[in-house]
């Protein structure tokens, strides 16, 4: 078992079809792997590559590291400006939450300052989104929401402390 079986083309409609369910069974690693065959046929699938982005995204608070560099790497693949600035904002909402949620010993600040990354590209992709899409908006309140919930705040300057290992 060395080399994956490739789908064929006819059947990207029905992958991505599927890999959508995946997500929204919560099964994101089975929704990555049907985008990652979908896009060995087809690698400009822009449907394919925003699922596979959104797909590592659901994977930051249970899957490696790596997960977080994956989706990043999507980003110049997707055609529009206003996209590849949404998605980004994503990502860094996504892995701000993942961080908030952890809970650990100086989760906050960090999770506050990635939160704040997605919330500034949601701003620059507002100013391009097309005529009655205000998704950009949605979540730059979700966002403030978020910091709101997990009572998440900015580093006190001068307060610095080192964490001590175990």
């Amino acid at each position: 078992m060395t080399e994956f079986k490739p789908i064929s083309r006819d059947a990207v409609p029905l992958a991505l079809d599927k890999a959508e369910r995946y997500r929204l069974l919560n099964e994101p690693a089975h929704a990555e792997s049907a985008c990652r065959d979908v896009l060995a046929v087809d690698p400009d699938n822009q449907r394919a590559l925003v699922m596979l982005l959104l797909a590592l995204t659901d994977q930051f608070s249970t899957g490696s590291q790596e997960c977080f560099h994956e989706a990043q790497a999507v980003l110049p693949k997707l055609q529009g400006e206003y996209e590849r600035l949404y998605y980004n904002g994503i990502i860094w909402e996504r892995r701000g939450q993942a961080r908030a949620i952890e809970g650990r010993s100086g989760s906050t600040e960090v999770a506050y300052a990635w939160i704040c990354q997605a919330m500034n590209y949601y701003e620059k992709a507002e100013r391009l989104r097309p005529p009655g899409n205000d998704d950009p908006l949605l979540r730059w309140n979700s966002c403030l929401r978020l910091c709101q919930r997990y009572r998440l705040h900015a580093e006190a300057e001068g307060t610095y402390e080192p964490v001590l290992g175990d």
